[in-house]
């Protein structure tokens, strides 16, 4: 945490997300349905062997969501094409929306393979259901991760995504919601502030747990919610979120996995402390340096190894070369967390875990 509290450490610290690339490796499911209210054991355990962080428990449930009375939320299983797939349905006084996901084997995900919104209407049920919702904590379980994973990480709690995050990654898609902005501002206008309005209600619960890091964010990248289109939409909202946060004693990390240019900037603005996910130049638009430039002296950098770098075909030297570009902005700032860019994906070369903790001792020292 001294990075957090604009401390310098002794060394920089390591950590990395390695949920997909273990659950791949060891074909455990990833089931979207599955939430673990109990420690993932197997994988922490892993992280400590291998003398890794832990701090992103994806699939962990430190609070409950229900909705309303007329409200139904329903989840079932099914196959198309011979593959796995997940339906969400929302069943409202206005209408009923549903989404669909499909499993696809080589990357061990679940794109959509169908949207629930295409028109004003879905907007409007949508905002009927999630503007319902009411939460209740869990804190039993935050603590159970806590204690688990002990000294050898942080436990993030998060959010989820913003009422935009909901459109572009769940129900309507990028394009979708960008069409959506442009055709039906006042209808968008109502529906963004209904559903951001009701995420302020879990912002203030996560306020009292007892989770020093709150991650919040919508994947960012800079070409899909430039700074123009996140002010106009999603600013208020996080500026509102990450003061309450920090009036709570939190401090508050937010997702930020695709293009850096602007990104950075605006997350910095709307108050939050530091990225999580950064991934810089070959598969990023920015530099390790150009990050840090654009991000300032004081905003934490969490990230620095793109998830194309990780995998055996790449040489080794090129790694080593990321790793050590990325330690190098320690000269400049001890806001720095060594990591992968978003996670190790599924096929990595499991060696370059131990590779990037070996040169983080040699080289991460303040």
């Amino acid at each position: 945490m001294a990075v957090y509290r604009g401390e310098a450490p002794d060394f920089v610290p390591y950590m990395l997300d390695l949920s997909h690339w273990f659950y791949h490796r060891n074909r455990l499911p990833w089931d979207l349905t599955t939430i673990y209210e109990k420690p993932e054991t197997a994988l922490i355990d892993y992280h400590k062997k291998a003398g890794v962080g832990f701090y992103m428990p994806n699939l962990a449930s430190f609070y409950t969501a229900d909705y309303g009375d007329d409200v139904a939320c329903s989840v079932s299983k099914g196959r198309r094409n011979g593959a796995p797939e997940i339906t969400w349905r929302l069943e409202t006084p206005l209408g009923a929306i549903e989404r669909r996901r499909v499993w696809e084997e080589a990357s061990y995900s679940w794109p959509i393979s169908s949207w629930g919104i295409r028109d004003e209407k879905g907007l409007r049920i949508l905002a009927r259901a999630l503007r319902s919702r009411t939460y209740a904590p869990r804190w039993d379980n935050y603590r159970a991760w806590d204690d688990y994973v002990g000294d050898t990480g942080v436990v993030y709690a998060l959010t989820g995504y913003s009422a935009i995050g909901q459109l572009m990654h769940y129900w309507m898609g990028v394009e979708g919601t960008i069409f959506a902005a442009a055709d039906w501002p006042g209808t968008m206008r109502e529906v963004l502030d209904e559903i951001n309005a009701n995420n302020l209600d879990l912002v203030d619960l996560l306020a009292a747990s007892p989770a020093e890091v709150i991650c919040m964010g919508d994947n960012f990248s800079g070409d899909v919610q430039p700074p123009a289109f996140f002010s106009l939409w999603s600013r208020d909202y996080y500026v509102e979120a990450i003061r309450r946060l920090h009036a709570a004693g939190k401090f508050v990390a937010v997702h930020i996995d695709g293009r850096l240019r602007g990104a950075l900037g605006m997350i910095r603005d709307a108050g939050a402390d530091g990225a999580d996910a950064v991934t810089p130049a070959p598969l990023g638009d920015l530099s390790p340096a150009a990050c840090r430039v654009e991000a300032g002296s004081r905003f934490i950098l969490s990230g620095g190894v793109p998830p194309n770098l990780w995998l055996p075909d790449v040489p080794l030297g090129v790694f080593r070369k990321a790793v050590l570009d990325w330690l190098s902005l320690k000269e400049a700032s001890p806001r720095l967390i060594a990591n992968a860019g978003d996670q190790v994906p599924p096929g990595a070369d499991e060696a370059r875990i131990a590779i990037m903790g070996e040169l983080v001792y040699q080289f991460g020292r303040y």
